[in-house]
């Protein structure tokens, strides 16, 4: 049998893709099995070697020991039978689905497949789109017919970038198989690491929902929290003091507003609001959190501008730091950061914008955004500071270190409320 075999040794099992998703599942595969681990960055790979996580999520000694090899090479990929696909599906300008990543994999690993191989894919997708776009070019590519000559599975995954808490192995794992024999091994394969225990989903797009609607579920009380955060704005109360109240009652939901980006809840409604347009059916709810999470960082942009010229200085000239410029706290991801859209507005405003980040990487920011970042704050020349994701080295920053590197009359934005009831010499905002 498939999982016998994988743990004696006598196959392989294969992660493609070894981002912040890939890299945790292959390491945690290759401590009990033997496992390779495919990525199309030849950097990357020489990084893997070497005993480095580019994402800087693991540490040098998650590699001791681990029975992996990092390779781009086809050749190497036909050693195994097991294909977890776990690339990125991002959304392209139009807010559209790019599953480019996700297909030029499965065109790979469709080279590879052998008969009695599987296939379970780990990529963020609206339902059906593992059995309607992945499966036939599976088949198209390999000449197999999936269910009789290799099985196909669907299992979400839950990485939480930053997130030492709720990690890969105690966390629940929803597994999905085309049939139940494929369900069955499937289970039992993703049991070697998934100690948080399973949970067995009666469908392949069962398990492609269950996911979809995690990070939508989150977009939407988030977007609850920001237009709220507006309209208590308008009426001068605190956001963060009105949450404070509210969660003393035991069945209110802990959510907060903010910058919403990243990979996962900024881009996840998209895909399933694009498969409801395909049924005909216009997701509003869903679009209206979108369109209000998506509008926060020009939103921030507008109420910093207004504070700078409530102290009487002209905005065309003025000095702006923001701080942080992932897409959240304590982790270098930069991608579809809203801080992005803060500069921008700040930028068509005529204001001069530094950005600095000590996790994110400068030539990245640049590449991604075209945004040069400095290094420190450079003397004591800014009208505001605007603290725009919360990082950890932040945290015990006080008033006078804000002090220090402004100019009179300065302005605190505190996106995330770190410094509330901490400032009292500069003008104040937060969400």
């Amino acid at each position: 049998m498939m999982y016998d075999r994988l743990r004696n040794k006598e196959i392989k099992l294969a992660v493609i893709g070894l981002g912040y998703v890939g890299l945790p599942l292959a390491m945690e595969f290759a401590g009990r099995i033997s496992v390779i681990g495919f990525d199309i960055d030849e950097e990357r790979l020489a990084r893997l070697r070497a005993g480095i996580d580019p994402c800087g999520e693991l540490p040098p000694e998650a590699f001791e020991g681990k029975d992996i090899v990092f390779t781009a090479s086809i050749e190497r990929l036909r050693e195994a039978s097991f294909y977890i696909v776990a690339v990125p599906t991002p959304i392209d300008k139009h807010n559209e689905p790019d599953l480019s990543p996700l297909l030029g994999a499965t065109q790979t690993v469709g080279e590879a497949l052998c008969e009695g191989d599987y296939v379970v894919y780990e990529s963020t997708v609206y339902p059906g789109c593992t059995e309607e776009d992945c499966v036939p070019l599976l088949e198209h590519v390999s000449g197999l017919r999936a269910g009789k000559d290799f099985k196909v599975g669907y299992s979400p995954e839950r990485i939480n970038p930053g997130d030492k808490t709720h990690t890969l192995t105690n966390t629940v794992k929803v597994v999905s198989g085309c049939d139940a024999e494929a369900l069955d091994t499937i289970a039992r394969v993703y049991a070697l690491v998934a100690r948080g225990g399973l949970h067995l989903a009666p469908s392949i797009q069962v398990a492609e929902a269950a996911k979809i609607i995690e990070n939508t579920q989150r977009d939407v009380n988030i977007a609850l929290m920001n237009e709220l955060s507006i309209i208590f704005d308008r009426m001068g109360i605190n956001t963060y003091d009105v949450l404070e109240a509210a969660r003393t009652k035991w069945n209110f939901l802990s959510f907060s507003p903010g910058l919403v980006g990243g990979h996962c809840i900024g881009v996840d409604p998209y895909y399933l609001v694009h498969k409801a347009k395909e049924l005909c059916y216009h997701p509003k709810m869903i679009n209206s959190g979108r369109f209000v999470n998506d509008s926060m960082g020009r939103y921030i942009g507008k109420k910093v501008v207004k504070k700078i010229i409530s102290q009487g200085k002209n905005i065309v000239g003025s000095r702006i730091l923001i701080m942080g410029m992932t897409f959240k706290e304590d982790v270098s991801d930069i991608r579809n950061s809203k801080v992005a859209d803060i500069v921008a507005e700040f930028h068509d405003f005529g204001a001069e914008v530094d950005v600095v980040d000590p996790l994110a990487s400068p030539a990245e920011v640049e590449c991604e955004y075209g945004i040069r970042m400095i290094d420190c704050p450079a003397g004591k020349k800014y009208d505001a500071v605007v603290v725009a994701v919360a990082h950890r080295p932040y945290l015990d920053l006080d008033e006078s270190y804000f002090l220090s590197i402004t100019n009179e009359r300065p302005v605190l934005a505190d996106i995330k409320g770190i410094y509330r009831g901490r400032i009292s010499r500069m003008v104040y905002w937060s969400l």
